[in-house]
């Protein structure tokens, strides 16, 4: 029985039973917006929650989506390695700190297989808490900051031959260039007379970078840089806030991954300092905010200096200008295959996301020396 058939609470009863270590289940609701995993938050009667969660009222279910992660098993593993290299005995942290952890199934196991070959994985749920959509002042993005070098402190520790690659690949500019010139040599001409001046834009704007895409996969390849494990995926609203707008959690793990640093910092930056937002339509006035940039840098150096080398400052600029252009490149990319990977609400929302990232580049590459300097004065 699936998810969409009839019967589905007590299917998703059955399944979140695996976990509930003989409680009874009180309740039942989806959790989140997102559109990669089914979440769920499961409430159990008669229960509180405990400091180490080791029987919580509450926990969240979720069944992993095999397209996005044709290997779920691994996914559960990267986490099941977290949770076990962050039960070991640390420093007393300055405030609360929460990461979501594995728990087990009646059997002992990190997830439940069902009957039609789905995985499923129960882990902690951080008590009152809440996320935010964007960054909305600078005393948020300093909180956004310091939660992903909280993160980045906890499991740099962590030997990055632990965890799985999940999705190979993933965030290494050349791959997304190699796909997009076989897209070029295959679907489309770059020489076409009846490209718009939009797609004409686009294709001009990469050419310019195409040399320089490889900068930080060069920097890791010379020594300059190297492979630690990663969040993947820091966007703002994975940052989770206490009621005083602390940051006390960093969520959706499903990325965790060797990587390099530098692909969050960057990834994170372009996503909370583009006020419009990468799904605006008025592109032509997307800007990046120095001044959000500045506080989350602020936030995050205040507990990096102590796991960041000379040369990983080195390189934050060009992590902070290529991933926006990476995901910009992404998007044209896919825009002009036909729109196979994103989902797009009209034939050309793909060009326009990908406006959107090429002129928020363009807007960081024109604000270089100020983010240049701000990087410098907090070395």
């Amino acid at each position: 029985m699936g998810l969409n058939d009839d019967g589905s609470k007590q299917y998703l009863a059955e399944i979140a039973g695996q976990f509930t270590q003989g409680a009874e289940i009180d309740a039942i609701a989806p959790l989140g917006n997102g559109n990669i995993n089914s979440t769920f938050l499961i409430t159990l009667k008669g229960r509180a929650p405990t400091p180490n969660n080791a029987q919580p009222q509450r926990f969240v279910l979720q069944r992993i989506n095999a397209q996005v992660f044709p290997q779920p098993e691994l996914v559960i593993q990267n986490m099941a390695v977290l949770s076990e290299h962050l039960g070991k005995p640390t420093a007393p942290l300055s405030h609360r700190w929460e990461t979501p952890t594995i728990l087990p199934t009646q059997q002992g196991k990190n997830f439940w297989i069902d009957e039609d070959g789905e995985y499923w994985r129960a882990i902690s749920f951080v008590e009152n808490s809440h996320v935010r959509e964007s960054v909305e002042d600078v005393r948020h993005a300093r909180e956004v900051g310091y939660g992903l070098a909280m993160f980045h402190g906890l499991i740099s520790t962590l030997n990055a031959d632990r965890l799985a690659d999940t999705l190979p690949g993933f965030h290494i500019t050349p791959t997304y260039l190699a796909d997009y010139e076989q897209v070029l040599a295959t679907r489309f001409s770059a020489d076409a007379a009846d490209a718009d001046d939009l797609t004409q834009f686009c294709l001009s704007f990469v050419e310019a970078r195409r040399d320089w895409a490889h900068v930080l996969e060069k920097a890791k390849a010379l020594g300059h840089l190297h492979v630690r494990p990663i969040h993947g995926d820091p966007k703002v609203n994975n940052i989770l806030l206490d009621d005083s707008g602390k940051a006390i959690s960093l969520i959706d793990l499903d990325t965790l991954k060797p990587g390099l640093v530098h692909y969050d910092i960057g990834d994170c930056l372009r996503s909370g300092c583009n006020p419009l937002g990468e799904e605006t339509e008025n592109w032509q006035h997307v800007t990046f905010d120095t001044g959000l940039a500045k506080a989350m840098l602020q936030g995050y150096l205040s507990l990096a200096k102590d796991f960041l080398t000379e040369q990983d400052y080195d390189y934050m600029y060009d992590a902070i200008r290529l991933i926006a252009f990476e995901l910009g490149l992404r998007f044209f990319t896919d825009y002009l295959a036909g729109n196979v990977y994103f989902k797009v609400k009209h034939p050309t929302h793909n060009l326009t996301r990908a406006l959107v990232q090429f002129k928020l580049t363009e807007s960081i590459e024109q604000q270089a020396d100020t983010l240049k300097a701000i990087i410098q004065a907090l070395r």
